[in-house]
């Protein structure tokens, strides 16, 4: 910032400087006169001063300033022609006339040529400024080919691994490659050759960023930064130009690793542009690749990559000899999630009664972001209670405006619809209650989030990674216990189920076409997805499978999805007072957890802050009285 502030002042300075000189020099008191008269006027003046002064005659270039008696008078005189000359020819007495000569000669004609051009150059410079202000402070006018790297030193590095958790093995794997950057010998001893590139793949969040930057900071060597994104311009050949240019700022800072975000920009498959063949973004993955791996070898630069989609990049680039290792960095499991908050956690103070294992278990695929916005949403919520320090209910409270949106308390909903969605949600978790492969439910509210009018959050007992067609049947039945429980108990459907049947429809699909889980259609998948790789979105499905499998496909998808209500049917009629006390319960105190919920069903009684009842109010509603619910979904 003191650079590009030093740049601007200079420019500044120059323009007004220019302007100050412009105005000095045409609006000089010497240049002003209030009569021009001729050179032979001059010399009759001098012939015939006033009495007992004398003509005072001022030389500049071809350009005389003459004063006499207090009046000031301009002439001109002939190129080439002496003003002493003149006066001796005239045969002036030079007791009558004192003659000064400033700028004569060569510099009088240079400085009438230098004016000439000064309305040029001072329209020439603001257009440079212009042009500099254009570029975002570029380092001069032909600047679009420079990269844009930022370069961060081993001694400001101030990121290690021991600063990263949850990523155990990829530490692992790039501990390596910090190995061989500190001491390179141990490695080429055994003819072992140093990795030409490695690339982070992960969901967003998990951490591919910090990590570039924790092994900068162990290996203690250069790091320059960039983005995908900033290699490609509106100009030709300025992404190509700027590869160069990084690798070649890197070699001079060799051994050092370069760490380009989000590839994908760039590394995209060639040949799929939308402009042929002549792409300026194909131009610089060519570049790129050339550089990682052309003829020149020997220099020890090491790139790091960083990506959400690998599946788009080029083969070319991902083939040894360029990116050779691949460093997967998943969403950490419960032992990772546990550490990742003890990181985050540092230096905040904490309650006796908070207990990060409790946390880890009940953040399920959450990712490293998503934890440390957990942490401070838990930090701000406290400083918002005026607490002291961050107690186990603010870290409760982060975790569903995370998952789910802050509450919203100011929302107006009626009696008649906070009624609806307690036995809406009611009816999801008694479902889940009762089904042996459902997840257990932790956590049932009708208070509104987000775009919710109420949830149920289910918990795994624990991380899995893989899933049975009895619990794919399980999430189907409880997803349809909430418009069940609504049929069951007012006798008509309202549109709060809609992203429960989208929920349901998605799961049967993927069980019918995607996993093999029907016994008429066998074990196949059905339907291939076809991408377009510059958008890098599923644009359509190409059929694979004629219209009588279709048909069956849909059949097959209905049967199941009939099956998961006739299950969430049967549980909820068998455990129909359940229902209402479980619904009651919600309406008194708006939430319940899983502990809470078995304690009730099995009887016992639940003391809640402001509880008032737990039967069921005796109001029933019918057909006609049901609310006129917008489209808005319930979540499940």
């Amino acid at each position: 910032m003191n650079n590009i502030f030093k740049k601007n002042l200079f420019i500044y300075t120059l323009i007004v400087a220019s302007v100050l000189a412009a105005f000095f020099i045409f609006f000089d008191d010497s240049f002003q006169s209030t009569e021009e008269i001729s050179i032979s006027q001059v010399i009759e003046l001098s012939n015939n001063p006033p009495l007992g002064q004398k003509i005072f005659i001022q030389v500049r270039g071809d350009t005389l300033k003459i004063e006499s008696n207090g009046k000031l008078y301009k002439s001109r005189k002939e190129n080439g022609s002496s003003v002493y000359e003149i006066l001796n020819t005239a045969k002036v007495d030079p007791a009558n006339v004192e003659v000064d000569v400033k700028g004569a000669g060569g510099f009088s004609n240079f400085l009438s040529i230098a004016l000439s051009f000064l309305p040029l150059l001072l329209f020439a410079g603001i257009l440079i400024f212009m042009m500099r202000q254009a570029q975002g402070g570029a380092n001069n006018a032909l600047g679009f080919g420079r990269s844009k790297a930022r370069m961060f030193t081993g001694a400001k590095a101030t990121v290690t691994f021991d600063d990263v958790a949850g990523v155990e093995e990829a530490k692992e794997e790039l501990q390596e490659v910090v190995d061989f950057l500190k001491s390179p010998e141990r490695f080429l001893a055994l003819g072992a050759r140093i990795p030409r590139g490695v690339l982070l793949v992960g969901p967003p969040g998990t951490g591919k960023t910090l990590m570039a930057r924790a092994v900068a900071g162990e290996a203690e060597v250069p790091f320059f930064s960039i983005s995908g994104s900033e290699f490609v311009e509106m100009f030709v050949g300025v992404g190509a130009s700027r590869v160069r240019d990084l690798f070649d700022k890197a070699k001079k800072h060799s051994p050092c690793i370069i760490f380009v975000d989000e590839i994908d920009a760039v590394g995209r498959h060639r040949g799929a542009g939308l402009g042929g063949g002549h792409d300026e973004r194909e131009q610089t993955l060519n570049q790129i690749l050339v550089e990682m791996d052309g003829f020149d070898t020997s220099t020890n630069v090491i790139v790091v990559a960083a990506t959400n989609r690998p599946d788009i990049l080029d083969p070319a680039l991902l083939r040894p000899g360029r990116f050779d290792r691949r460093v997967i960095l998943d969403n950490p499991d419960i032992k990772g999630r546990s550490a990742i908050l003890e990181v985050h956690s540092q230096g905040k103070p904490l309650e006796k009664n908070v207990k990060l294992e409790s946390i880890a278990k009940q953040t399920p695929g959450f990712s490293g972001a998503d934890l440390a916005n957990l942490v401070n949403e838990a930090a701000i919520l406290s400083a918002r209670r005026k607490l002291k320090k961050i107690n186990i209910s603010t870290f409760l409270e982060s975790i569903d405006r995370v998952i789910a949106g802050p509450a919203r308390n100011s929302r107006i909903i009626t009696e008649k619809e906070r009624t609806l969605t307690a036995f809406h949600e009611a009816g999801h978790a008694l479902v889940a209650n009762y089904i042996p492969s459902a997840d257990p439910v932790h956590k049932v509210s009708i208070i509104s989030r987000g775009q919710m009018g109420g949830y149920t959050r289910y918990l795994p007992d624990e991380d899995r990674y893989l899933q049975t067609a009895d619990q794919f049947e399980a999430m189907i039945a409880t997803a349809m216990g909430g418009r069940v429980a609504e049929k069951i108990q007012f006798g008509a459907i309202t549109t709060g189920a809609s992203n429960d049947i989208e929920t349901a429809t998605r799961v049967a699909n993927q069980m019918v076409t995607k996993y093999g889980m029907s016994e008429k259609l066998g074990l196949r998948t059905f339907g291939k997805t076809q991408e377009a790789v510059f958008l890098g979105k599923e644009v359509n499905e190409q059929r694979d499978y004629s219209s009588k499998t279709q048909e069956i496909i849909d059949k097959e998808i209905d049967k199941l999805l009939e099956k998961g209500k006739q299950s969430a049917e049967s549980i909820l009629l068998k455990h129909k007072n359940e229902l209402e006390l479980l619904a009651n319960f919600l309406l008194e105190n708006e939430t319940i957890d899983g502990e809470e919920m078995v304690k009730l069903l099995k009887g016992e009684t639940i003391k809640k802050k402001n509880s008032k009842s737990t039967k069921v109010p005796e109001e029933t509603f019918d057909k006609d009285q049901l609310p006129n619910t917008k489209p808005e979904p319930q979540v499940s």
